[in-house]
């Protein structure tokens, strides 16, 4: 792989793993911690091309991770997108874990610009890179990102996007951006916040612009997601005739899905997961 760190402001950082992020902090996101969780789930990789990659975006490139079937295609094309702790080893795991269902799933490093989000120690230093990032610049990433697939072995017309916590706030947004887009999945995207020149619209403001069926993955237990605000977004996208299919699940917290983490919940990890296989396959991106 060739060494980046200087091409137009870029920096290359290795992917983040698991756990190496912060120490045990708390967070009305969620939390990360230094040893992973008994229950962390490991796919294995055979049967599968897999590894770090680098993906031309306006202003150079960026690193990510990209998982897909040993053939060649063309695959149905998953973009995931990141928590707020960069590409580590639970979200390289979640490209493999599509790839054995048949797609090809990449993960960009969307903060890469800024900073390496794996050798942060304190959510006010995660926080104040998230707060640097730019909206219509991550917009512009995954749409390279997309194109990135397409060339390398992904179906151009069936592109799906996935994403977890601010990445499920992401996935908000690009449904509302990418007019190609077939399905959207958001695990506990945050709905609302502060709003800023580079960060001008939450993704309840976007909830009736969405331009693809949109999945949302909810816990009741979450406090950046209260029940009430959870339903207004769905209101809002179905009063405007948008397809949208809202699951809260009773007892789950923030961060349900992250098998690393002591806020996992399997059964409800499991049932969105197959939940979101089946939405994907239903608008076309298998």
């Amino acid at each position: 792989m060739n060494d980046i760190s200087t091409v137009a402001g870029l920096h290359r950082y290795p992917l983040a793993r698991r756990g190496l992020m912060m120490s045990s902090l708390i967070s009305g996101f969620t939390m990360a911690i230094t040893t992973v969780e008994a229950q962390a789930i490991h796919t294995d990789t055979q049967g599968l091309v897999c590894g770090e990659v680098e993906i031309p975006v306006s202003d150079g490139h960026l690193p990510g991770y990209s998982a897909r079937p040993d053939g060649a295609g063309p695959f149905g094309t998953i973009l995931v997108i990141e928590e707020i702790f960069g590409v580590t080893e639970y979200i390289q795991d979640v490209c493999r874990r599509f790839a054995k269902a048949g797609y090809l799933a990449v993960a960009p490093e969307i903060y890469a610009r800024i900073a390496d989000l794996s050798k942060m120690t304190s959510m006010s230093e995660i926080s104040g890179v998230i707060a640097k990032s730019n909206d219509a610049q991550i917009m512009s990433d995954l749409d390279s990102t997309a194109t990135w697939a397409a060339e390398n072995h992904g179906d151009a017309a069936r592109l799906g996007v996935n994403g977890f916590c601010r990445g499920g706030r992401d996935v908000w947004l690009y449904a509302a951006h990418n007019p190609h887009l077939k399905a959207a999945v958001s695990w506990y995207g945050v709905l609302d916040g502060k709003t800023s020149e580079i960060q001008p619209r939450t993704a309840l403001d976007v909830a009736d612009k969405i331009l693809c069926p949109l999945l949302g993955l909810y816990g009741s237990q979450d406090a950046a997601n209260p029940v009430p605000l959870i339903r207004e977004a769905e209101a809002k996208a179905k009063a405007a005739g948008k397809t949208v299919e809202i699951v809260i699940y009773p007892n789950a917290p923030h961060g349900f899905h992250a098998d690393y983490r002591p806020s996992y919940r399997e059964a409800d990890a499991k049932d969105g997961w197959a939940r979101a296989l089946s939405w994907f396959k239903r608008y076309g991106v298998a």
